[in-house]
C-alpha cells in the first residue's frame, strides 16, 4: 500500500490550494481515508474523513466550509480543496487509511510522506 501526497506549496492569507493523494495497492473504497496535518509542536489533527461505501465527508471544526474532501475511483486518487486559507493551517499534510469504516479511531495503518502547506500573513 502506498499513498503519495503532492500539491503543498506557499499561498497567502485567504488563498486555496488543491492537494492530492495517489493511492495504489488498494482501490479506494476498500478504507475509510482522511486528511491529517501536523504542526511543529502540536499534535495531528484529522481534519477530514471520507466513509468508503457512500462517499459521506466528514470535517474538523477547524475546517469546516473552507475544506473539501473528495475522490476520483477511476484515478484512484483523494483530494483536498482548501480555501480561505490562514496561517493557522501551516501544517505537513498526509493522507492515510482510518481505523473505522464510520471514520472514528484515528489514524489506521498506512499514510504517506505528506505535503507541506505554508500560509503566509
Amino acid at each position: 500500500v502506498h499513498l503519495v501526497e503532492s500539491g503543498g506549496g506557499l499561498v497567502q492569507f485567504g488563498g486555496s490550494l488543491k492537494l492530492s493523494c495517489a493511492a495504489s495497492g488498494f482501490t479506494l473504497p476498500s478504507y475509510a481515508l482522511g486528511w491529517f496535518r501536523q504542526a511543529p509542536g502540536k499534535e495531528d489533527e484529522q481534519v477530514s474523513c471520507l466513509r468508503p461505501l457512500d462517499g459521506t465527508t466528514l470535517y474538523a471544526d477547524s475546517v469546516k466550509g473552507r475544506f473539501t474532501m473528495s475522490r476520483d475511483i477511476a484515478k484512484n486518487t483523494l483530494y483536498l480543496q482548501m480555501d480561505n486559507l490562514r496561517p493557522e493551517d501551516t501544517a505537513r499534510y498526509y493522507c492515510a487509511t482510518v481505523s473505522q469504516v464510520n471514520c472514528g479511531g484515528g489514524r489506521g495503518h498506512y499514510w504517506g510522506q505528506g505535503t507541506q502547506v505554508t500560509v503566509s500573513a
